[in-house]
C-alpha cells in the first residue's frame, strides 16, 4: 500500500488556500449566503482553523477575499501601451468580462451593494477598482493627469462597463460576450468623440489615439455606420 506523504502548509499557503475556497463560494453566491462552515468544508479544514487565520470571522475573510479579487480586476486593464487603442481596450475587456462570467453572482453582489458584510472598507475597495481602471485608460490616452472633462468621460465609461456587466448577468449573459465587448469599445469611441467636440484636451488625446487605428478597424467601421444616421438627423433639423 502506498502512503501519501503529508506536507504541512506554510502560513501563506494555508491563507491562500482559504482565500481560494472563499472566492470560489463568493463567486456563485451572495456573501450573506456563505458561512464559515461552508468555507471550511470547501477548503477541507475545520471551522476553528478558519478562525485561526481569520479571527475576525466572516467579515475579515470576506474583506480579504474581496481584496484578492480586486487585485485581479485591477490587473485586467493593465495593458502594454502598444498598438491601436481599440485593440488594447478589447484585450482589457476580454479579461474583465471573463472575470465577470466566472464570478457572476459574486460580482453582482459586490457592485450592487446591500450585502450584510458591506462596510466602508469594502466600499473603498470597490471604488479603488474603478479608479485604478480609469487611471489605466487615461494612461493609454496619454493623459495621466487629465482635466475634469476627460477624467469625467473615462469614469463615465467605466461606470457604463459595470452597469452593462450587471445587466448582462441579469439577461442570462446575452448577447454573446464578444458582441458585448465590441459594443463597449464602440461606446468608448463614441463618448471620446462626443467629448472631444467641446473639450480641447480630449480632442488632442483623441487625435493621438485614433491616429493609430486602421481604416477597416473598429473606429472606421463605427464611423461609417454612424455618419449616415447623424447626417440624416441633421438634415431633418
Amino acid at each position: 500500500m502506498t502512503v501519501r506523504a503529508y506536507r504541512r502548509l506554510s502560513v501563506e499557503e494555508r491563507r491562500a488556500q482559504l482565500l481560494d475556497a472563499a472566492l470560489s463560494l463568493f463567486a456563485h453566491r451572495a456573501p450573506e449566503e456563505v458561512s464559515l462552515d461552508d468555507v471550511a468544508e470547501a477548503a477541507g479544514v475545520s471551522r476553528p482553523l478558519v478562525y485561526r487565520y481569520f479571527p475576525g470571522g466572516k467579515q475579515q475573510l470576506y474583506e480579504a477575499a474581496l481584496r484578492s479579487a480586486a487585485d485581479v480586476l485591477e490587473l485586467c486593464f493593465a495593458e502594454p501601451q502598444q498598438g491601436p487603442l481599440t485593440q488594447r481596450l478589447s484585450r482589457a475587456l476580454d479579461r474583465y468580462l471573463a472575470f465577470v462570467d466566472e464570478h457572476d453572482a459574486g460580482f453582482a453582489a459586490l457592485l450592487q451593494g446591500g450585502s450584510v458584510v458591506e462596510t466602508s472598507r469594502t466600499t473603498a475597495t470597490v471604488d479603488g477598482i474603478r479608479r485604478a481602471a480609469a487611471q489605466q485608460i487615461l494612461v493609454h490616452l496619454g493623459a495621466p493627469v487629465p482635466g475634469p472633462r476627460l477624467r469625467m468621460m473615462v469614469r463615465t465609461w467605466i461606470t457604463a462597463v459595470e452597469a452593462a456587466s450587471l445587466i448582462w448577468i441579469d439577461e442570462g449573459k446575452q448577447p454573446g460576450v464578444d458582441e458585448l465587448r465590441d459594443w463597449l469599445v464602440d461606446q468608448f469611441i463614441a463618448l471620446l468623440a462626443a467629448t472631444a467636440a467641446t473639450d480641447p484636451e480630449t480632442a488632442a488625446a483623441a487625435r493621438a489615439a485614433l491616429a493609430l487605428e486602421a481604416a477597416d478597424g473598429p473606429v472606421g467601421v463605427l464611423a461609417r455606420r454612424v455618419i449616415p444616421v447623424v447626417s440624416e438627423a441633421a438634415h431633418l433639423l
